[in-house]
């Protein structure tokens, strides 16, 4: 019986705006005090095949793919699969891949199943409850953890537990089901003792989970099955087929079955658990100064955060020194493109912002100025009426796409580093402090053969200066064309 981890990375942590954006959500960055893993690592590691764990899996968007592989590579988590999603269709469906995928493999695997962007500071003490969680789920029972509350917190939703269960010590059956309460009721639940909030972590048997999926919602079984039978290699990638997958009816687990099977268990724990879902849930993870203030980020080097009659407010930033006067339980978030300023109580709207600007803003709710691609990332630095200057870094061994521009020449200048630049059919070696020019038109690739990055200024001078403006002939990346750079 293998016992594989699941990771679910297909959100956007519009919550966490403006740090978390829709092509690099929160779950790609180091949001912990003192960790320097990224949500997402931190989820591979907890895990690990040296505890007896099979590589872990998981199932993310396309646009995700290469931040996925990178993450597990920089971080020598070696994965037994990624599965791509065509397209989004919540968690019951991408369960249920999993589930096929495992069953592939053992038919006797057990699945845990976590969410990539959750904080769990005692990873000793999660590894002993899934070994009883597991014990539970072998018996027939969908286990889900629950999270002994601390405080009436109304962003969770609740799990009342029932019975006791003979199998798994600490384990219930499940009483009852909750969506967020209002402030009262979670006071009450707080009192009650027989309440949890629910973690979104479930260990299943896979066989198991499948038969309760077919019962309850048999057109997402058969959508799944057929996904993933019909799934092909690109790279180092498993591409679900888009249109079994689309077929899909887009439901979370809990709806499709938790909230509906008699076999749902829950198992209390206390490990430290936070799903960092709010500014004011990732204030809660800092170390606080005597007015209880947190700063993060930049902003937590010495003198970068200068606070006067100012108490428990949260300051995050990227590069900008911060000041605040007379402020209270407020959160301050400073990014190169944008600001955020909210009353911590209003931390969970957030996300409303993040629909506004969908509908109004081009860009500031998918992207940073800093734009991560397969072969490095590229750094917008400045931006005119018909010119744009950007800072590429190249890593080693990374190759961008041969390609073509109609509107715009560009101008290089090697600041670190050594580029080999092919233009047309000639190559040459640009050094530091070398630079090299291609007009508009003309055929050009760059990579860096080296051992460390290199890092180019580009000067971009046109009359259309957009990232769609490129012809790609070849690219190692298998990228699409809508796929830009």
């Amino acid at each position: 019986m293998i016992i594989l981890p699941i990771i679910l990375s297909g959100g956007a942590g519009t919550r966490l705006w403006p740090l978390s954006r829709s092509l690099y959500p929160k779950q790609f960055l180091k949001l912990v005090p003192n960790d320097e893993r990224s949500l997402l690592q931190a989820t591979l590691s907890r895990l690990p095949e040296e505890e007896g764990f099979a590589a872990p899996m998981v199932i993310c968007n396309n646009d995700h793919r290469f931040l996925v592989a990178e993450s597990a590579a920089e971080f020598g988590v070696r994965t037994s699969e990624i599965i791509l999603e065509p397209v989004g269709r919540n968690t019951a469906p991408a369960i249920a891949v999993a589930a096929f995928a495992a069953l592939a493999t053992d038919p006797d695997a057990i699945l845990v199943v976590m969410p990539s962007d959750h904080v769990i500071t005692s990873e000793t003490g999660f590894r002993a409850a899934i070994a009883k969680a597991v014990e539970v789920a072998a018996d027939g029972r969908l286990v889900l953890f629950g999270i002994t509350p601390d405080r009436p917190h109304t962003g969770y939703g609740y799990i009342r537990k029932g019975a006791p269960l003979e199998t798994g010590e600490g384990a219930f059956t499940v009483d009852q089901f909750t969506e967020k309460p209002d402030a009262d009721t979670a006071e009450s639940y707080l009192a009650d003792g027989n309440y949890f909030w629910n973690s979104g972590i479930f260990v299943l048997h896979a066989r198991t989970f499948l038969d309760e999926l077919s019962r309850l919602q048999p057109d997402i079984v058969e959508a799944a099955k057929a996904a993933f039978e019909n799934a092909h290699k690109d790279l180092d990638f498993l591409r679900l087929d888009e249109e079994s997958f689309a077929a899909s009816p887009g439901i979370s687990v809990d709806h499709a079955v938790m909230e509906h099977t008699d076999r749902a268990a829950v198992l209390p724990i206390d490990v430290g658990w936070s799903d960092v879902g709010s500014w004011s849930s990732l204030a809660e993870l800092g170390e606080s100064d005597e007015a209880g203030n947190v700063v993060a980020g930049f902003a937590a080097h010495p003198n970068q955060a200068v606070l006067h009659d100012t108490r428990n407010c949260y300051v995050y930033s990227t590069r900008s020194l911060v000041s605040a006067i007379g402020l209270e339980d407020v959160v301050i978030v400073e990014t190169p493109d944008a600001l955020l300023v909210t009353d911590k109580s209003r931390a969970q709207d957030v996300g409303q912002i993040v629909e506004r600007l969908k509908r109004t803003d081009g860009r500031h709710h998918e992207q940073h100025l800093r734009n991560h691609r397969p072969w490095g990332f590229f750094e917008q630095l400045n931006l005119g009426s018909r010119f744009q200057v950007k800072l590429l870094h190249i890593k080693p061994g990374g190759t961008l796409s041969m390609q073509m521009h109609h509107h715009r020449s560009e101008h290089w200048i090697v600041v670190r580093g050594t580029a080999r630049v092919t233009v047309g059919t000639d190559e040459k070696f640009v050094h530091e402090n070398e630079s090299i020019y291609i007009t508009a038109t003309q055929w050009h690739r760059l990579s860096n053969p080296g051992k460390v990055p290199v890092e180019i200024i580009e000067v971009q001078i046109g009359t259309y200066l957009g990232e769609d403006d490129i012809i790609r002939e070849d690219d190692i990346y298998n990228r699409q064309p809508s796929e830009t750079k």
